[in-house]
């Protein structure tokens, strides 16, 4: 709520924060830095909803990790937190994304979309980074972002500058 004039208030309302990307990008960790940017806010990690060996985007059954983060999501939602971040790998996907969104019961939020992406070197070295071992994958850098998405290069960003530009557009929506 924002105070406007003597007993006059604008009801903001709730914004859901999505953020895509490539494995290794930095969606975990400018989620976890945004969420903390913002008080009365939530975060969910929804990779961990699709937490499983082997993974493989084509099993029929993470459809069911799909159902569990629209249930909280909503239940953030629901809750009254005025900012929801929500990351995850599988949201690049419109068959994916938007049967999530869809199943969520809350009403009257706004959604800002951000997906993340950097070069293949970049990408290269932040797996490196990481300590993985395996081979990595370039397939999802090269996805086209969700439709109307921001599209936030990470190259040569500290997690404070992606998380600023990220603050400058959603604080714009009111």
């Amino acid at each position: 709520m924002q105070k406007m004039g003597k007993g006059e208030y604008l009801m903001s309302r709730q914004k859901l924060i999505i953020i895509s990307g490539s494995p290794c990008v930095g969606k975990t960790t400018v989620a976890d830095e945004l969420f903390q940017a913002y008080d009365n806010s939530a975060f969910l990690d929804g990779d961990w909803c699709w937490c499983v060996n082997p993974f493989s985007i084509s099993d029929s059954r993470l459809r069911n990790g799909d159902k569990s983060m629209s249930y909280v999501l909503s239940n953030y939602l629901n809750s009254g937190f005025d900012y929801v971040v929500f990351s995850s790998v599988v949201v690049m996907y419109e068959n994916i994304r938007n049967p999530i969104l869809a199943d969520i019961t809350a009403k009257n939020f706004d959604i800002i979309g951000f997906t993340l992406t950097c070069s293949e070197e970049t990408l290269r070295e932040r797996h490196k980074n990481r300590g993985d071992n395996n081979e990595v994958s370039f397939h999802w850098l090269h996805l086209p972002p969700y439709p109307n998405d921001y599209v936030i290069n990470t190259d040569d960003k500290t997690i404070h500058e992606i998380v600023g530009e990220m603050k400058k557009v959603i604080d714009e929506m009111k």
